[in-house]
């Protein structure tokens, strides 16, 4: 029991919800008119995993998901709704620090190479490790330990704030998320300070080198070859810990979740060189009016939410399935502590509408998508869900 509370405490410090100060709803846009009544269903009612904190699905016709355990185990298995077995994909529980494997990405030729990506904590000294590991000759279900690169180590004074999503975008480069590195408020000042990676969204080319590196900088990145001593793997930043972020496959636009200090949660469309505020501003808000300045240099959020909606948005994905027709289009995401669950529509123009889907009573960890672009979640109570329409509703 002492366990189970330690990583249910890791998985607040990695969200890091501030005090719970009531704020009423900042941003009034009109709703989409979606009457449907949703509701919530295990999707695999046989099985649950110890603290799932992603499903991923590795793109390559299997039809398998894989869900991350914050403890460090990755599970495989037949997305079957009757199915009883996962095989264990991969397990470092005995390297990492604990509570944080955070996030995995399937390399875009994983069904030739075998090549994914895990974003963990190490110990001594603490310090976000972005590794690359491979399958097992003919053992799709099953990783080769001894296959570990490391290709990114950065170091950590805390084991908060970490981000941890991967995903490779429509480029083909593979993009990192990191938070702030903590603590309360950034006084360190990471997220703006761009010669560090802290609370930042990385892009890499992991397919080719470059001298003293594993990987290489894709050139038009924003810091490419700049005399200033900026990161060059920085693609957009001032983000305090962005959880969760995924492409929409049919406008290729990058979404994320971030995670509030104490008075806003947003979701921000993520753009090359983009500055997202913080620790400048919280949402629309300013929070350190010692550094105010031009708020035209800063990128607001697509959409934010007060206190009295939730604690910690967890960022979803745009539905592209076809089992909830009303809806395609719209970016589906959450939050940990409330358990709500909405739709942003027309989140790519000046007018995003938001509308409440329902309140699950669950504390939310993360969304999935399968290879039909089917949406799924997963809770701290160990089992993945998904949404349905009840039938007869209009």
């Amino acid at each position: 029991m002492k366990h189970k509370t330690l990583i249910t405490l890791a998985i607040l410090a990695t969200l890091l919800i501030g005090s719970a100060l009531a704020l009423d709803q900042l941003i009034n846009h009109p709703e989409p008119q979606i009457t449907v009544r949703y509701e919530v269903e295990e999707a695999f009612p046989n099985r649950t995993f110890d603290h799932p904190a992603g499903i991923y699905n590795s793109e390559d016709g299997t039809n398998r998901l894989f869900v991350v355990g914050q403890k460090g185990l990755i599970y495989v298995f037949e997305n079957n709704r009757n199915t009883t077995a996962a095989n264990i994909f991969l397990d470092i529980h005995d390297q990492i620090h604990l509570g944080s494997l955070l996030g995995l990405a399937f390399h875009p030729n994983f069904t030739n190479n075998g090549h994914f990506y895990v974003n963990y904590l190490v110990d001594n000294p603490l310090r976000t490790i972005i590794a690359q590991w491979s399958t097992l000759p003919n053992k799709p279900n099953e990783a080769d330990k001894d296959s570990q690169k490391i290709l990114l180590e950065i170091p950590q004074l805390y084991d908060i704030h970490s981000g941890g999503q991967l995903a490779f975008g429509p480029d083909g480069y593979l993009y990192i998320a990191l938070g702030d590195g903590g603590p309360q408020g950034d006084p360190l000042g990471n997220a703006q300070n761009c010669s560090t990676l802290l609370g930042k969204i990385l892009r890499i080319n992991i397919d080719t080198t470059s001298e003293n590196s594993k990987y290489d900088v894709p050139k038009d990145n924003p810091f490419a070859a700049n005399a200033l001593g900026y990161r060059e793997e920085i693609y957009a930043f001032g983000l305090r810990n962005p959880w969760r972020f995924s492409f929409d496959p049919f406008t290729g636009l990058l979404l994320a979740g971030d995670v509030g200090q104490d008075r806003m949660e947003e979701i921000d469309i993520i753009q090359k060189g983009k500055n997202y505020g913080w620790n400048i501003m919280e949402g629309s808000l300013l929070y350190d009016p010692a550094q105010d300045r031009n708020r035209t240099e800063l990128e607001l959020p697509i959409w934010e939410y007060g206190r009295d909606q939730g604690n910690a948005t967890i960022g979803g994905f745009a539905y592209r399935g076809t089992k909830l027709n009303e809806l395609i289009g719209s970016y589906v995401y959450g939050d940990y502590v409330s358990g709500r669950i909405w739709a942003l529509t027309n989140y790519q123009t000046s007018t995003p509408a938001n509308k409440e889907l329902l309140k699950t009573g669950l504390r939310i960890t993360s969304f999935g998508i399968d290879e039909q672009n089917e949406l799924y979640f997963c809770a701290d109570d160990g089992r993945i869900y998904r949404i349905k329409s009840p039938p007869g509703s209009s």
